[in-house]
Formats: structure tokens, C-alpha cells, sequence
């Protein structure tokens, strides 16, 4: 059954994000279990939860707004995610109390409407709130294999919620994240922004964790710090000798003299032409060549004849 968040949060589509934080936290109040025990007011409060998270994010609200709840859950292409829409599959965490605790700042929300769930303090003073760190963001970082080998600088934009100067409300603002890629970082290589996440009154921003991912290459495979080039050779060249050009990932044409008779496992290993090595880029790993040998579909008579007597040996 789809969802109109829209409706869920009974505003129109024109609705600021003021006007979404007031419908929510009006009708958070009302279907609350706590304050609410009708029937069906537990699964309302969890839809008005899954409303707000996605209404109150500017990138899965231009998404939701652009391609539909199928859009939004379903993930869109990239070549599409632009004007910040949400480009991953989302799906709603299922705990509309968390949702519930973000928005109002506190493990007891109606400590302003019920004065029997905390002990009234004398002087007026309110029990303190131990506040916690929201799990970390993690989000893929794509990186081509030269970016890898050269090492660049990638700029990145946030969209994230602020506290205001009253430390009550709060406020959506961009902010760029810029991720020094150092040569020789390897597939799964974390960059951590500690705090970068969504603030909040009685919330510890959580930390956003980039995840380093490897685009394949045209040319090259990498395994560790070693690259591997397969070239294509006939028969005739596996026996009779050949040479290979490769294009390096610096910009260096290597010929590679091939004397040796090449059998389908064989590899020629090039010391010091691979990737550099994270931890010392003035070292580097190796350049593997191997080959994928193609043998001829057919044969006449004669050249059957000829292969065969350059093959016999005599003692």
C-alpha cells in the first residue's frame, strides 16, 4: 500500500518546513501511545514517523516530490540525482520513537505535559538528559583507479540540520566535505568526519563515513598494490616471441620483449610498476602481465603439415 506523506502529515505539497515540524509534532502529540491508546494509533504514529523522516529531508523530499514513493524506495539512476535528490534505495528505519526523541530532544518528550512520568525538582530544575551519538552515515565514495594512483582532491556537499542560535529550533544547511584521496588507498578505505551529522538539542551529531570504492578500469585489474594486464596473443606469437605495449597509469609507454615460450600460465612480472603503496608512495607494487592465447579455429592440410615438422624434434 503506498503512502502519500503529504496527507499523512494532513499538509499540501506548498507545505514550508516550518509547517511540516508544526504538523508533526501536532499530530505526533495526539497519536502518541503514550497519550493514545485507540486502536490503529500505533500504526499511525509510526506512518507519521516515516513521513517526517523523509518530508524533513530536503534530498529525500526532492526525490519523493520528483519520482514518488517507487522513486524514493527504489533508488533512481545517477544520471538523474541531480538538484539533491536521494539517489540510494531508501527505507524507514521502523522505530518511530527515534524519530519521535530527535524531534522533541529528550528520552521524555512530555515532561512539559505530565508532571507524574519525572519527580518535579525543586527550584524548577529538570532532570538531566544524557545525550548519546546517533549511529554513523556511511556512504560510498566512487574513485577511478587513477584518482587511486595519483592521489586528488574530491569535494563533497552535505545537506545537514543545524541548531539555531536558540538552541531550539533548528535549520537545513549545505556544508563541503573535502576528502584528500591519498596514492595507494585501497578499496574499503574509510575517511571519518567526526559530528557531521544532523544536530540536535539532546543528540550527539553522528559521524559520516565515506567508503572507499574502486571503479573498474579499461585496462587494468588491480589485486592489492599489484596491476595486472592481460594481453592478447596468438599462437604463433607465444611461440616465436613478441613484444607487448603497455600504457602505464603515469603516463610511461613500456615495451616489454617476450623471448620465452608462453604457456597458458605464464606471466611476465614487471618490479616496481604498479600502485604506490599507501603508507609509502615512494614504493610501489608490481605490473603482472598475463596472456590470453588464442589458438587458430581451423587449419588446412598443408599448414598442419608444415607446424608439424617445425615441432618434430630429433635426437
Amino acid at each position: 500500500m503506498s503512502n502519500d506523506y503529504y496527507e499523512t502529515l494532513e499538509i499540501n505539497r506548498n507545505a514550508t518546513d516550518a509547517d511540516i515540524k508544526k504538523a508533526y509534532r501536532r499530530l505526533a502529540l495526539k497519536f502518541h501511545p503514550k497519550r493514545n491508546r485507540e486502536p490503529g494509533s500505533s500504526q499511525k504514529f509510526t506512518q507519521l514517523g516515516e513521513a517526517y523522516d523523509v518530508l524533513s529531508d530536503p534530498r529525500k523530499k526532492a526525490t519523493y516530490d520528483k519520482f514518488g514513493e517507487e522513486g524514493l524506495r527504489g533508488g533512481i539512476p545517477l544520471e538523474f540525482a541531480s538538484n539533491g535528490t536521494w539517489s540510494s534505495k531508501y527505507v524507514y528505519h521502523g522505530n518511530p520513537d527515534q524519530t519521535f526523541k530527535q524531534f522533541f530532544g529528550g528520552d521524555n518528550p512530555f515532561a512539559d505535559f505530565y508532571t507524574n512520568d519525572v519527580p518535579l525538582q525543586f527550584g524548577g530544575l529538570q532532570p538531566q538528559v544524557a545525550k548519546t551519538q546517533d549511529s554513523p552515515i556511511e556512504r560510498d565514495l566512487h574513485l577511478c583507479l587513477d584518482d587511486l594512483f595519483h592521489g586528488c582532491t574530491k569535494k563533497i556537499k552535505i545537506s545537514r540540520r543545524v541548531m539555531n542560535d536558540d538552541g531550539c529550533t533548528s535549520s537545513i544547511k549545505d556544508k563541503i566535505l573535502s576528502i584528500d584521496v591519498k596514492p595507494g588507498w585501497n578499496e574499503g578505505t574509510r575517511i571519518t568526519f567526526p559530528k557531521e551529522g544532523d544536530q540536535g538539542p539532546n543528540s550527539i551529531p553522528a559521524d559520516i563515513v565515506f567508503i572507499v570504492r574502486q571503479k573498474t578500469h579499461p585496462l587494468f585489474v588491480r589485486h592489492n598494490n599489484d596491476l595486472i594486464y592481460k594481453a592478447k596473443i596468438t599462437l604463433e606469437m607465444a611461440l616465436t616471441g613478441f613484444s607487448v605495449d603497455v600504457q602505464t597509469l603515469d603516463g610511461r609507454l613500456l615495451s616489454v620483449l617476450i623471448n620465452d615460450i608462453v604457456h597458458p600460465r605464464y606471466q611476465k612480472v614487471l618490479s616496481g610498476e604498479g600502485m604506490p603503496l599507501s603508507k609509502n608512495p615512494s614504493q610501489r607494487g608490481n605490473l603482472i602481465i598475463t596472456f590470453d592465447l588464442k589458438f587458430p579455429e581451423t587449419l588446412s592440410t598443408e599448414r598442419k603439415y608444415l607446424i608439424k615438422q617445425a615441432l618434430s624434434f630429433k635426437d
